[in-house]
C-alpha cells in the first residue's frame, strides 16, 4: 500500500489516508473501504476523497457523503441509495469529521468558559438536523459525543430549519449550537454548522479557535467516540418549537393588511424542513395556501427536482403550475433547511415572474423601511441609529433605498454569519450604554421588542433588516441567520400591501426601479470539481492578485478593490477583515465581485449594472440591454477563468 500511495497519488492524500489507516482502532467497515480504494487502485477516487482536511468555511463545514464510489463496506446491507456508512476520507462529510468538528467546538467552548470566569458552567450545545442523508445519525452522534466529554447536550428529536437553530441557541441559553445541514448542496452532500452563544455562525476569534481545536484532534480522540450513545442526552419536546413560531410571528408589521387583504399562496417545502416550520406558520396567521404535496415529503434524494435551491428556476416548476390550477396570488419556495426563500407573484398579463434574491431583498428592505416609518418606530426622516445590512455581493440598489430614506447601510463580507456578528455588535454596545446610563444589566432577550427597540435606536443602532443576494432575508431580532420562515410572512405581508394599492407585486417592483433606476446583476458559477479542481481555484483566485485584469470584454478596469491586501472599513468604521475577495469596476460602469465559494466547489462572479430609467416605458428595453451586457461580459469571463486555473505563481 506504501508503495502505490508514495508512487501514484497526491502527497497529502498519501498523508492523510496514511493518517487514517493507521489507527488503531479504527473501525472494521472504515479499514475494509480504504483497502477496497487501494486494492482496486481507484487513484482519482483516493486524491478526491483524502486530499485535503474540512475546514470551516463561510458555512461551516460542507462536502459529500455519499461518493461517486461506493465501497462495499460502506454499502453495508443496504439495498437503497443510501450506504450505511458515510464515505470514509479526510476531505468528505462523516463521522470522524463530525465527531472531530464536535471535539473541537467542545474544546474551545470549554476554554473560552474557563477564560471568562466561567469554569463553574458546564458546555451547553443544542443540536438539530435537517432531512438529508446521515443527518439524524450525524445529529445524534455529534450529541453523543458531546455528552462524553462531558457537556450537557439538547437535541430534537426530528427534522427543524436551520434558523429554528439559531433561536435555539439563544432561547435555551446555550454555550454553542450545531446544525447538521447541506442546505441547497446536491443531495449527497452534508455539512456541520457551528453556532457561538449569541445564535450566530462562528466568526474570529472563535472561528479561529475551534479551527485550532479542531487542527489538534487525532484520529486516535476520535475513534473513541465513534461508537454512537443517546442515553443522558436531552430530547427536546414542542416548547422551543411554539416559542420560535411566537418570536418569527412578531415579525409581521401590518396584520391589518393581511386581513383585510386576503392572498392566495402556493407553497413548497423543496423536499424539506418547511413542512414543518413555515406550514405551521401560515396555518397560524390564517393565509390561505397549497402546498406542492409532492415536495411535502421529506425526501433526502429531492427526487423531484435537478436541484433543491430554490435560486434554480426549475425547482420552482410544480408550485408555480399549482398556483395556476388554483388562482394563487404568490409562490413560495423554500430550501431544504429553511433559510432560503424564493418567490414569484402575478404580473399585469397574470403570468408568473419569479424574483431574484436581490429584488426579492430590495422589495422587503423599501417595505419594512417604510412601514416602520408609518408606524412611527422609527423616524419619519429616518435615523443613522437604524441599519440594514447586507453583503458587497447583494445589489447596490438597497444602498440607494437605505440612503433614500435616511438609514444606515452596513456592507459585510459573503456569509450571513458577519451579519450576525454586525447584530451581536449592537446588542452589546447598547447593553454596555445602558448599563452605564442607569446601572441596569438588561436581559436582551427576554426585554419586550418595543422596549428592545427603543433602547437599540437610543444606545447603539437597531437592526432592521439584512439580506444577501443568494436568497436570504432576515428581520427577526432573536434570529441570527437567515431565516426563510420568517422571510415568508413577510412576502405575504407585501403581497397584501401591493393588494391594498390594487397593484401585482411584480408592479411594485418596477415602480421601485422607476424611483431608484434599474439595476440588473448576474451570477456567473464556475465549477471545479475534486482535488485537481480545488488547485483551479486557487490558482485563479492567485492570478487575480499576481496579473489583475486590464481589459474586460473591450471595456477597460478603471478600479480593482482587493479585499486580501487593501484595507477596507464599514459604515460603522469597523474594519472589514481580509479576504480573497476582488471588487473591479469596469469603465463603462459594470462592476463585478470574484470570491471563491465556501460551501461548494466553484468560483462565483457576480456582475452588477445601473441605468436611470425616468417612466416605466423604458424598462423592457433597459432590461434587455443590461442582460444582453452582462451576459456577455459573463462568457468573457468564463473564458478568462479557464485560462486563469492554469496559472502557475
Amino acid at each position: 500500500m506504501e508503495r502505490f500511495l508514495r508512487n501514484n497519488v497526491l502527497a497529502m492524500a498519501a498523508e492523510n489516508l496514511a493518517r487514517i489507516y493507521n489507527c488503531d482502532n479504527l473501525p472494521i467497515w472504515a479499514r475494509q473501504s480504504i483497502d477496497e480504494l487501494v486494492s482496486r487502485q481507484l487513484v482519482d477516487e483516493i486524491n478526491n476523497r483524502f486530499f485535503r482536511t474540512l475546514e470551516f468555511g463561510t458555512g461551516g463545514m460542507r462536502s459529500r457523503t455519499i461518493s461517486d464510489v461506493v465501497t462495499g463496506s460502506e454499502r453495508g446491507n443496504s439495498n437503497t441509495n443510501k450506504p450505511d456508512f458515510a464515505a470514509v476520507g479526510t476531505a468528505y462529510l462523516n463521522d470522524f469529521n463530525i465527531i472531530g468538528a464536535t471535539v473541537a467546538l467542545f474544546k474551545y467552548c470549554s476554554k473560552f468558559l474557563k477564560n471568562n470566569h466561567r469554569a463553574h458552567e458546564l458546555p451547553s450545545v443544542v443540536i438539530a438536523y435537517d432531512v438529508r442523508h446521515f443527518s439524524k445519525h450525524f445529529g445524534e452522534l455529534a450529541a453523543s459525543t458531546w455528552k462524553k466529554l462531558g457537556g450537557h447536550a439538547m437535541l430534537y428529536p426530528s427534522p427543524r430549519s436551520t434558523p429554528q437553530l439559531s433561536f435555539s441557541v439563544r432561547h435555551l441559553s446555550c454555550t454553542a449550537g450545531i446544525m447538521i445541514t447541506a442546505s441547497h448542496n446536491p443531495w449527497h452532500d452534508n455539512g456541520f454548522k457551528a453556532y457561538f452563544s449569541d445564535g450566530a455562525q462562528m466568526v474570529d476569534p472563535h472561528a479561529s479557535g475551534v479551527i485550532s481545536e479542531f487542527n489538534g484532534v487525532t484520529v486516535d480522540d476520535i475513534c473513541r467516540f465513534c461508537k454512537k450513545d443517546v442515553f443522558g442526552i436531552t430530547i427536546l419536546d414542542s416548547t422551543v418549537d411554539e416559542c420560535y413560531q411566537s418570536a418569527v410571528t412578531e415579525t409581521i408589521l401590518r396584520r391589518d393588511l393581511l386581513e383585510s387583504n386576503p392572498i392566495g399562496v402556493a407553497f413548497s417545502p423543496l423536499h424539506g424542513t418547511g413542512g414543518v416550520a413555515t406550514i405551521p406558520l401560515l396555518k397560524a396567521n390564517r393565509i390561505s395556501h397549497n402546498v406542492v404535496d409532492e415536495q411535502n415529503d421529506q425526501d433526502p434524494n429531492f427526487s423531484t427536482v435537478k436541484s433543491p435551491n430554490p435560486e434554480n428556476k426549475e425547482a420552482l416548476a410544480m408550485a408555480i403550475d399549482l398556483a395556476k390550477r388554483k388562482h394563487s396570488d404568490l409562490v413560495l419556495a423554500t430550501d431544504p433547511d429553511g433559510d432560503r426563500l424564493a418567490i414569484a407573484a402575478k404580473n399585469d398579463e397574470n403570468e408568473f415572474e419569479i424574483f431574484t434574491g436581490n429584488e426579492t431583498g430590495a422589495l422587503l428592505a423599501e417595505y419594512e423601511i417604510s412601514q416602520l416609518k408609518f408606524l412611527r418606530k422609527i423616524p419619519a426622516k429616518g435615523s443613522k441609529s437604524t441599519a440594514i445590512i447586507k453583503t458587497f455581493v447583494t445589489t447596490p440598489l438597497i444602498d440607494k433605498i437605505a440612503d433614500y430614506h435616511g438609514i444606515k447601510c452596513i456592507n459585510t463580507l459573503t456569509g450571513f454569519k458577519w451579519i450576525g456578528e454586525k447584530m451581536l455588535n449592537y446588542e452589546n454596545k447598547m447593553l454596555e450604554q445602558e448599563y452605564e446610563s442607569t446601572g441596569i444589566s438588561i436581559n436582551y432577550d427576554k426585554t419586550l421588542t418595543e422596549k428592545r427597540n427603543d433602547l437599540l435606536q437610543k444606545n447603539s443602532t437597531l437592526f432592521i433588516f439584512g439580506c444577501e443576494e443568494s436568497y436570504g432575508c432576515l428581520s427577526a431580532n432573536n434570529v441570527r441567520d437567515k431565516d426563510a420562515n420568517s422571510a415568508c410572512l413577510m412576502a405575504c405581508e407585501l403581497a397584501a400591501y401591493a393588494k391594498s394599492l390594487g397593484k401585482t407585486l411584480v408592479a411594485l417592483r418596477d415602480d421601485m426601479y422607476v424611483k431608484y433606476g434599474y439595476f440588473g446583476e448576474s451570477v456567473l458559477n464556475i465549477y471545479y470539481e475534486g482535488a485537481d479542481g480545488a488547485q483551479k481555484i486557487k490558482n485563479i483566485l492567485a492570478s487575480y492578485q499576481k496579473n489583475p485584469p486590464e481589459l474586460i470584454d473591450d471595456s477597460k478596469v478603471a478600479e480593482i478593490i482587493d479585499f486580501a491586501k487593501q484595507t477596507i472599513h464599514d459604515a460603522d468604521g469597523k474594519r472589514i477583515p481580509p479576504q480573497q475577495f476582488f471588487f473591479i469596476t469596469l469603465e463603462n460602469g459594470v462592476k463585478f465581485a470574484v470570491r471563491a465559494s465556501g460551501t461548494e466547489p466553484k468560483i462565483k462572479f457576480y456582475l452588477f449594472a445601473e441605468t436611470k430609467i425616468d417612466d416605466k416605458s423604458q424598462l423592457g428595453e433597459t432590461k434587455e440591454m443590461t442582460s444582453s451586457l452582462l451576459e456577455r461580459i459573463k462568457k468573457f469571463l468564463k473564458t478568462d477563468a479557464d485560462e486563469r486555473a492554469n496559472f502557475v505563481a
